[in-house]
């Protein structure tokens, strides 16, 4: 289809002026510029059905800055399969009035805090502003603070869990909301699980309003601080869960566990009680059902077959075996708690949690354990 003769000379005119940005909004049908000068706009006269009248639009300007009207579909192909694009693309894919283009622009690695501003303004998304909040760049430019007031605002309205749980742990990042905003989404999380993961996820040693340490915290500290500064792992941790931090982190995260509302949260549960408990393990997802992860928690506290690091923690804290077969054990979790349970990846809600309870009831018993409960 051949674009009428004022459409084809003002969309010439807004090319030769060189764009930084160009948006189409097709159902309005007008197409958008953004210059040094401020945002140019142009609005279209079809002369033929709107769609391939948009479709030839879109062929101009592809023509006009990749120097082929079909490159466009074979660039992007290309340039995301592989999953880098060269710097120098980006301002080209910003100029190409294509919604793909941007979205491919905003997850490169080598995007700049100019070149965000311009992707924003060609399409200002949920999506595409958690993406570059990945870019520890664009964290730190100007732009961070925008994109994380735009998911404060567009929380409310996200569906998805763990789009949700994202958000919160990308805006959290240092530096893009103040205090008082963070306490005021801290107590927004009280009743929603996926937002207590963000807070975990992204940084469980620094979460607001901490409880208190447990009771016998400066006890633990006298017998196990001399380890712990010699570098025992072991020791160090027990020590990290004990205080006031490690118990605010044990409290939310059974939180988490008293009601997810489906196998995401779980598992992104499991994902951070897996990484606080690491020192314990070393690498790897022993992908161990509740049985196993129980008799590797025996044998790592039993005195004939305890680790060195586990022996010099038991002989300074003897009482402290069942703190650290439970961070033995909690270490571990993963998939493999689930799979004998809940087959059925699609379950949720309270159909879900009742599947899981042989599972999270006996989790729960060892959180208790490390919050200073029954043993």
């Amino acid at each position: 289809m051949e674009l009428s003769s004022e459409d084809n000379f003002r969309l010439n005119v807004l090319l030769a002026n060189k764009p930084h940005a160009i948006r189409i909004d097709e159902s309005k049908l007008i197409v958008y510029g953004l210059s040094d000068k401020g945002e140019a706009k142009i609005v279209l006269n079809p002369t033929g059905r709107a769609e391939q009248y948009v479709r030839a639009v879109k062929e101009l300007i592809s023509g006009h800055i990749l120097g082929s009207p079909g490159g466009y579909p074979v660039y992007l192909r290309r340039w995301t399969r592989m999953g880098q694009m060269r710097d120098e693309s980006l301002e080209q894919l910003l100029q190409l009035g294509e919604p793909e283009a941007v979205v491919a622009a905003v997850g490169s690695p080598g995007l700049t805090e100019e070149l965000a501003r311009r992707a924003w303004w060609a399409m200002e998304d949920a999506e595409n502003a958690r993406r570059m909040l990945e870019n520890p760049t664009i964290v730190a430019s100007g732009m961070g603070p925008v994109l994380a007031s735009y998911l404060l605002d567009y929380l409310p309205f996200e569906t998805e869990t763990d789009k949700m749980t994202a958000s919160i742990r990308l805006v959290l990042q240092p530096g893009l909301i103040d205090t008082a905003t963070r306490d005021d989404l801290w107590k927004k999380s009280s009743r929603k699980q996926a937002y207590l993961l963000g807070f975990l996820m992204a940084g469980p040693d620094d979460l607001p309003q901490p409880v208190a340490a447990r009771a016998d915290a400066p006890a633990l500290f006298a017998a196990l601080g001399a380890e712990a500064q010699a570098g025992n792992p072991c020791a160090a941790l027990l020590l990290r869960a004990a205080g006031a931090q490690g118990q605010t982190f044990l409290e939310t995260i059974s939180a988490i566990l008293a009601k997810p509302p489906n196998q995401d949260v779980v598992s992104g549960a499991f994902d951070c009680l897996r990484d606080y408990f690491a020192p314990l393990r070393g690498t790897g997802d022993p992908d161990l059902a509740f049985d196993g992860l129980a008799a590797d928690a025996d044998a790592f506290v039993d005195a004939a077959t305890a680790p060195a690091s586990i022996a010099a923690c038991l002989r300074a804290a003897p009482d402290s075996r069942e703190d650290l077969r439970a961070m033995r054990l909690l270490s571990g979790v993963g998939y493999g708690l689930m799979r004998g349970v809940l087959r059925d990846p699609t379950t949720l809600g309270s159909l879900m949690r009742r599947k899981l309870a042989p599972v999270i009831d006996p989790l729960q018993q060892q959180i208790s354990v490390l919050r200073g409960g029954t043993r």
